[in-house]
C-alpha cells in the first residue's frame, strides 16, 4: 500500500508534539501511583477500558460513530494492532512495577530512537542520514549505561529496565504500524481495536495470574486511572494519531527529547526518585539523541 507525502512539522504541529510529550513524560509515574493500590495487569486493564470510553466519547462529539463498522479486509490489521499494544502496555506495566519510574520514563521513550530506525525501512522518504545514525548511537549509549550501572550494582530494577527496554521496541513497531495504518483506516477504529482486544486480554491474563491478589480502590488509584485512561489512552493517543496521519514519525524526535526529562522531573517530585548521576547522564544522552535523529 502506497503512502501519500507525509509533511514536516509546522507551529500548530511543534506545539501539540510537546504538549503530548509534557504528559507522556508523567505516565510511568501514573503507572506507579496505580501500582500501589493494584496489581499491574489489572491496572492495564483498568486504563484500556477508561480509554476505550472516552475513544466512544470522542467519536459520538465528533460524529464519527458511523465508522466503526469494520470491513471483512480490516479484521486482520485491527487485530495485529490490537495484540501487539496488548503486549506492549502489559510489558511495560510488569517491567515499571520492578523498576522505578525515572528508569521506566528513560528506557520508555527510547522508542523514539527505535522509530527512526524502524521509519528508514518502512516509511517512504524517512531515510537514515549520517545525523540521525550519530544520534542513534548518542542514545543507546545512554541506555547502555544505565543498564550497567544496575548490572554491576546487582541491583534489583534490572530485570524491570529490561522488560521495559523491550515495551520500548515494541512501541516503536506499533508506531509505525500506525503510521501507516492510518492511512486507509478511520482513526476511531484504530483506538478502538486497541481498547477491546487490550481489555478483553487483559481481564484473560489478570484473571489467569493475580487472582486472589486485592484491589484497594482509593483516590490515587482513580486519578491515576484516569490519567492513564482518559488523558494518555484518550487524548494523547487521539492527537498522536492526528498527527502520524499528516507528519513524518521521525519529525516527532524533536518534540520527544524532553519526554524523558519531563519524566525524570516528575518522578523526583512526586514519587521520590533519586536523581543520581548516572540517570541524568543517562536521560541526557538519550534526549541528546533524540534531538539529533529530528530533522
Amino acid at each position: 500500500y502506497a503512502l501519500p507525502p507525509l509533511r514536516p512539522f509546522d507551529l500548530r504541529a511543534a506545539l501539540l508534539a510537546l504538549g503530548l510529550a509534557v504528559l507522556w513524560g508523567s505516565n510511568p509515574v501514573a503507572i506507579k501511583v496505580g501500582l500501589v493500590d493494584a496489581p499491574p495487569i489489572r491496572l492495564a486493564c483498568l486504563r484500556f477500558l477508561v480509554g476505550g470510553v472516552a475513544v466512544l466519547v470522542w467519536a459520538s462529539v465528533s460524529g464519527q460513530l458511523g465508522a466503526l463498522r469494520v470491513a471483512r479486509h480490516e479484521w486482520r490489521p485491527l487485530l495485529v494492532l490490537g495484540l501487539l499494544f496488548t503486549i506492549q502496555v502489559g510489558l511495560l506495566y510488569v517491567g515499571t512495577s520492578l523498576t522505578t519510574a525515572s528508569h521506566a520514563s528513560i528506557l520508555l521513550n527510547s522508542y523514539a530512537i527505535h522509530t527512526v530506525v524502524l521509519a528508514h525501512f518502512l516509511i517512504p522518504g524517512d531515510h537514515l542520514t549520517l545525523r540521525k545514525a550519530t544520534g542513534i548511537l548518542v542514545a543507546y549509549a545512554g541506555a547502555v549505561i544505565l543498564f550497567v550501572r544496575q548490572w554491576t550494582a546487582g541491583a534489583a530494577t534490572l530485570a524491570g529496565d529490561l522488560v521495559v527496554a523491550l515495551a520500548a521496541v515494541l512501541l516503536a513497531e506499533r508506531t509505525i504500524y500506525l503510521a501507516r495504518a492510518v492511512q486507509r483506516l478511520d482513526a476511531v477504529k484504530l483506538l478502538l481495536a486497541q481498547a477491546v482486544v487490550g481489555t478483553a486480554g487483559f481481564v484473560a491474563l489478570s484473571a489467569a495470574f493475580e487472582r486472589g491478589v486485592p484491589t484497594r480502590w482509593t483516590l490515587s488509584l482513580g486519578v491515576a486511572v484516569l490519567y492513564q485512561g482518559g488523558v494518555i489512552a484518550g487524548f494523547n493517543y487521539i492527537a498522536n494519531l492526528w498527527l502520524l496521519k499528516h507528519y513524518r514519525p521521525s519529525s516527532l524526535a524533536t518534540y520527544l527529547l524532553t519526554t524523558p526529562i519531563f519524566g525524570i522531573l516528575s518522578a523526583a517530585w512526586l514519587l521520590g526518585d533519586r536523581l543520581t548521576p548516572d540517570l541524568l547522564v543517562s536521560c541526557l544522552l538519550v534526549a541528546t539523541g533524540i534531538g539529533l535523529t529530528a530533522r
